[in-house]
């Protein structure tokens, strides 16, 4: 089985967030042609994070929340509890893969996911992510280095969603947010990871009837 048809989908649990920022760049940074792409599903401790396009002024009050300065595209987002993190290292020029195609992809796959449930939710042209009614329910924002991609979205599938309050969430003074669980969506995280990943490796190409992908699930880290 070649490294174009394996893949590896990590459930890494609830962690800080700094050393899977700093795993996701190593993993780049390291990795070769032959390397499996991956996919890592996890929950992290509350966290402000910037994006290169990050202005200061949309940090309107973070108090007692840290805030990191990451290299992501995009504003300012909270990440915490209750919140399923889809992190995708791929190799976009094996997968062919444009960012766009990507991007298009990680908002399809939650617009899918949440179709059984019965809500509309859309993308928005000048506005990456996913929304209900205007409210928006997960964030998008990428890095693309060696032609390969990681960071990923972040789905509020049933989180405190107050710390959003101290912040322009993705840069826009106002924007509500909303969780899955307040629309009956799914209201865990192994529900609605579970829903995602499946759905974007179908989106991506993945899974194609005449050359399945070997999709590896595994607990953590390779030790």
């Amino acid at each position: 089985m070649s490294a174009q048809a394996h893949l590896i989908v990590r459930q890494l649990g609830r962690q800080p967030y700094l050393p899977i920022w700093q795993a996701m760049q190593d993993f780049t940074d390291t990795r070769d042609e032959h390397t499996c792409d991956e996919l890592w599903l996890v929950e992290h401790e509350p966290v402000f994070t910037q994006g290169q396009a990050g202005k200061e002024e949309h940090l309107l009050a973070p108090g007692d929340i840290p805030v990191v300065k990451v290299d992501r595209g995009g504003q300012v987002t909270y990440h915490g509890p209750g919140q399923q993190m889809l992190y995708v290292l791929l190799n976009l020029k094996r997968n062919k893969l444009g960012v766009r195609d990507l991007v298009t992809a990680l908002e399809q796959c939650v617009v899918q996911s949440l179709q059984p449930y019965k809500i509309n939710a859309y993308p928005k042209a000048d506005a990456p992510g996913v929304y209900v009614d205007g409210k928006k329910i997960c964030s998008i924002g990428l890095r693309i280095r060696k032609g390969c991609s990681f960071h990923g979205l972040a789905l509020n599938v049933n989180m405190d969603l107050s710390p959003f309050m101290r912040i322009n969430p993705c840069g826009y003074a106002g924007l509500e947010m909303v969780n899955c669980t307040q629309l009956q969506g799914p209201d865990t995280l192994a529900e609605a990871g579970e829903q995602i990943v499946a759905s974007l490796c179908e989106l991506i190409g993945l899974n194609k009837p005449d050359s399945p992908t070997l999709i590896e699930y595994k607990e953590g880290f390779d030790e």
